[in-house]
């Protein structure tokens, strides 16, 4: 049985201008101790998707199939029941610090209470626990910052606090949202080497979310490429990295820059904007920038093979590369 599994998971915002498509019809599972990216633009619904499992939506969003975790479905769930899973088996990190950590209280409190809530550890032992996670993050002085408040750390401390308190009750699923944004390149590689360690050591399951393509290369296995809302490409890292299949995996991969590419070379560029998602165009919802589309798209692609594993929607077959 698989730690997760989506099936046919939609998301919708109400809105004065109509109904906001998010997500639509996500299907994919992950295993104990596997890592799973999430890549897209902005806008993709990637975010969306993990916070309806996580029953954390927007109060005018609404979610439709089902989010199993261990067979239970989290969608199900009441509030007092979810909350026995979230901090304890299911972890989030946010992406924006500043909005997510309580102003109010210092980052002692916000850290210990989970410890002693899930794990039942004493306050000095959750005090002690919190203080090597914040040093195992690389802030300095753990010992003294620990009784700061968010206002009194960087942006980058916010990142890395947000990563502690992801990491602290060591959770069968972390999801980690753009764990890595606003920190510098050195402590960037240190928050990947913490979830592969989270991984090893305690068979940590892991969804990052990310548009860093660099981080999903070193720390996951598998990749899905989402676009207005739905998967558009699925495979390992080595399928979508090096056998990309969908125009627009193509185009990603093809705007970042490389080391093996001369100084003068120009960045590719994915033309025009994704689509309005209160009113989602009929067939391939990737046509209008596509550079290989044709009457065909008009209808909805097909899913297509492109080996064991990986899978890619869209009317071009492997040899119309």
């Amino acid at each position: 049985m698989p730690l997760l599994e989506l099936v046919n998971l939609d998301v919708g915002f109400d809105t004065p201008e109509g109904e906001v498509h998010a997500v639509n019809e996500l299907n994919f599972s992950i295993e104990a101790g596997e890592a799973l990216a999430i890549v897209g633009e902005s806008g993709a619904g990637k975010t969306q998707s993990m916070m309806a499992v996580m029953g954390l939506l927007a109060d005018n969003g609404h979610v439709s199939g089902q989010a199993l975790f261990n067979g239970n479905d989290l969608l199900s769930m009441g509030a007092g029941e979810l909350n026995q899973h979230r901090g304890s088996q299911i972890a989030m990190i946010f992406q924006d610090p500043m909005t997510s950590l309580n102003p109010y209280l210092s980052i002692e409190k916000q850290m210990i209470e989970v410890v002693m809530h899930h794990q039942g550890l004493d306050r000095a032992e959750a005090h002690a626990k919190a203080v090597e996670m914040l040093r195992a993050v690389r802030i300095p002085d753990p010992e003294r910052r620990i009784g700061q408040y968010p206002h009194e750390f960087s942006g980058g401390m916010r990142q890395r606090a947000m990563v502690a308190m992801g990491l602290l009750c060591e959770p069968d699923l972390l999801i980690a949202d753009e764990p890595t944004t606003a920190l510098d390149v050195t402590v960037q590689a240190q928050i990947g080497h913490l979830m592969s360690e989270l991984r090893q050591t305690s068979n940590t399951a892991i969804i990052l979310i990310t548009h860093d393509l660099g981080v999903v290369a070193g720390l996951c296995d598998r990749v899905l490429v989402m676009y207005a809302g739905e998967v558009v490409e699925w495979g390992s890292v080595e399928q979508i990295y090096y056998q990309p299949l969908h125009p627009y995996t193509r185009g990603l991969l093809e705007s970042v820059p490389r080391l093996d590419q001369p100084d003068d070379a120009v960045l590719h560029a994915i033309p025009g904007n994704p689509p309005n998602l209160l009113a989602l165009p009929d067939g391939c919802k990737f046509r209008d920038r596509c550079p290989k589309a044709h009457d065909a798209c008009r209808e909805e692609p097909p899913i297509r093979q492109g080996g064991e594993g990986h899978s890619y929607r869209c009317f071009l077959e492997r040899t119309d590369e």
